[in-house]
């Protein structure tokens, strides 16, 4: 009965869309409307569709929430979405916007039903870090089973569907561009049953997923881009709309952007992004793609640009010049280079003929015999090429042969279209051993594929979703990773993990996987008051153990010194390259490390590390506790088993305004 109730809706709306069409006026779009509610409000009984199946999985609630319960008296918009869909995520904005203009206590809830096209989408996890990741705070519920989009006969995402204060169907709205109907829909539907007393003002229960989350230096890293030096990587810290430029060592040069996000041009600390996801290098020009602000943003020849949302390949010029097979172009030219627009897997000698779906990642494979653009075609779940001779787009791996079917996913190592990936998101070159990287995102693995031979194989990860490091590449897992790069002439090849919320470093000569410390970031172009009041600290395994020290007094303007003494298992040695390191931390006193040296590389255990802590002229607390945390990467004699080990020391104080001298450097000593 609904799924026909639907396709009654469908048949009345359709003329109601024709007549706003030919409106001249606000009010005259406003009466047609009060027309049509009063039409489809006699059909309640039979238009009111099924509750939410018991049992489902809810975020942003404190619990499951019923159309007939907690949302009886509420205009409800379900938002028939998966979060792969770049549509889907194209009208979060409208929705949130709308969200602040009625609450629920105006009587409106949105509900976002999350039906997945990917298997890795129907993990509650992953849609935990989706709604995170694109800021959703209304109520999610994982139809994993996409049980509601059937009983409904939703055909596609995203789909919005306005029910009334009965649960019963007033509207539709498919794909995106339907802001106005959208508001204009909403704002009648509350008038319309207000006036009939049919609205109520109660509270839903939420309880916002991202409340709970701990403080993290990286949030949804999306891409990684490094310099021809190898000295330095930019990241796209995406969840902190910001760019971070760091050292290879990890440590933090820049900071571009804020915490917030926003659509401002300036100096590094005045500038603000939103969700920022691609960025390039070039000297000391970084182009950012600001995802949400639809934006290519210089921060200070030709720069190609995956649009996803158009599926289609961009150029824009950074110099006069031409395009292969074009004419003369001037500076600054931004121009289609292929692409129909229509969303399919479609291959072509004509590249305004070819069609992509939702194109993700792209790099530049100058060599010959390629001289292409090799790019990550993510909802047809393979790999194209893109000639920079004569504009061809042709098929790598992945896929299928039927351009309409981009359903064609899965997790096989194979050549051609016999190798299967899911949802890949970003895609690097290596020239040093003609190979290219991909981020096979949703299978949570990077292969690597010949182009030649166009073999595909997994190089790193379990397959499985999770943070685990090693001792090798495929005993690694990663989370969705989201963009690569790689650097130091071919040796290490860097990932951003992006929902580990990390960037993983993996060395392709020793075959060991790393996680680069990202450090500084205070200290970074950031003026304070655009930054988290908490200092963002590594995190250390559950596991790790922790030595108390006994309870020092110590005075203000006096130096604390620690002389950190470690050892190894016999034979075993630092993992060269890999960023073993001690940092400083507290748990609410944040004012004992302002302006101190809070991190430190550990290059060698010939001799001790000295650690300095100058104790603050102006304390905030005469008791404070300071930590000291320690991760070691170091191999076996052997060099058949590398890991990551990790130990922390509790120091307790009792700040006192006296002349009581420090003690000599303090001994933090520890055997692994």
């Amino acid at each position: 009965m609904a799924a026909r109730g639907l396709q009654r809706i469908h048949q009345s709306q359709s003329p109601l869309e024709g007549a706003l069409l030919e409106a001249e006026s606000e009010g005259e779009k406003e009466r047609r409307v009060l027309e049509y509610l009063r039409e489809v409000n006699g059909w309640a009984e039979e238009l009111t569709i099924p509750d939410f199946s018991p049992g489902l999985e809810w975020l942003n609630t404190k619990g499951s929430i019923s159309l007939h319960k907690e949302l009886s008296g509420k205009i409800v918009i379900l938002d028939f979405f998966t979060y792969c869909c770049i549509n889907c995520m194209h009208i979060l904005p409208d929705l949130h916007e709308l969200e602040q203009r009625y609450r629920d206590t105006d009587g409106l809830v949105i509900i976002g039903v999350h039906s997945a096209k990917f298997p890795n989408e129907r993990v509650l996890e992953n849609i935990k870090s989706a709604v995170l990741r694109y800021n959703i705070t209304h109520p999610v519920v994982n139809d994993a089973d996409a049980a509601l989009w059937q009983e409904l006969e939703v055909s596609c995402w995203p789909t919005l569907v306005i029910l009334g204060p009965q649960g019963n169907l007033l509207f539709c709205l498919i794909g995106e561009g339907n802001k106005e109907n959208l508001f204009l829909f909403t704002s009648m539907a509350l008038k319309f049953y207000k006036e009939r007393d049919e609205i109520n003002s109660n509270q839903i229960p939420l309880q916002l997923y991202r409340d709970s989350l701990p403080a993290s230096p990286l949030l949804f890293p999306g891409k990684v881009a490094i310099d021809s030096s190898g000295e330095r990587l930019v990241i796209a810290d995406t969840g902190h709309h910001r760019i971070l430029v760091v050292s290879k060592e990890g440590k933090v040069l820049h900071t571009v952007g804020g915490v917030e996000s926003g659509r401002k041009d300036g100096r590094f600390s005045e500038c603000s992004f939103n969700s920022p996801q691609g960025v390039a290098i070039d000297g000391n020009n970084i182009y950012v793609a600001d995802t949400e602000n639809h934006l290519i943003r210089k921060v200070k020849s030709v720069l190609w640009i995956a649009m996803a949302g158009t599926h289609q390949i961009w150029a824009f010029l950074l110099e006069d010049g031409a395009l292969p097979k074009g004419s003369l172009l001037s500076k600054e030219t931004c121009i289609r280079f292929a692409g129909s627009g229509n969303e399919e897997n479609r291959n072509n000698s004509y590249p305004h003929k070819a069609a992509f779906a939702q194109p993700s990642g792209l790099t530049l494979c100058p060599a010959e015999p390629w001289n292409c653009l090799f790019i990550a075609d993510s909802e047809s779940s393979s790999i194209r090429s893109v000639s920079l001779k004569d504009g061809a787009v042709k098929h790598l791996v992945g896929g299928e042969r039927d351009p309409m079917n981009l359903f064609a996913f899965g997790d096989a190592d194979g050549a051609g279209i016999n190798a299967k990936l899911q949802h890949p998101l970003g895609v690097t070159w290596d020239q040093k051993r003609n190979l290219l990287y991909v981020a096979d995102s949703y299978n949570h693995k990077i292969k690597a594929v010949e182009p030649k031979s166009k073999n595909c194989v997994t190089l790193a990860g379990t397959g499985e979703a999770g943070g685990a490091i090693g001792p090798g590449f495929t005993q690694t897992s990663f989370n969705e990773p989201g963009g690569l790069c790689i650097g130091n002439d071919g040796h290490l090849l860097y990932v951003a993990d992006t929902n580990n919320h990390q960037i993983k470093v993996l060395d392709l000569e020793t075959k060991i996987v790393s996680v680069l410390p990202i450090s500084n970031i205070e200290a970074a172009d950031v003026v304070d008051s655009a930054l988290p009041k908490r200092i963002i600290n590594p995190k250390l395994p559950k596991s790790t153990p922790n030595i108390q020290l006994e309870t020092l007094s110590v005075s203000p303007n006096k130096t604390l010194k620690y002389s950190l003494n470690l050892k190894l298992p016999s034979g075993a040695k630092l993992t060269e390259g890999a960023p073993s390191f001690w940092f400083l931390f507290t748990e609410g006193h944040d004012w004992l490390l302002s302006g101190q040296k809070i991190y430190g590389e550990i290059l060698s255990l010939s001799k001790p590390s000295l650690i300095e802590l100058a104790i603050p002229h102006e304390f905030c607390s005469p008791e404070a506790v300071l930590k000291v945390g320690v991760c070691v990467y170091f191999c076996t004699g052997d060099s058949n088993l590398c890991t990551m080990k990790s130990v922390s020391f509790t120091h307790p104080l009792q700040v006192k305004v006296d002349d009581t001298a420090c003690p000599p450097a303090l001994d933090l000593a520890y055997s692994f």
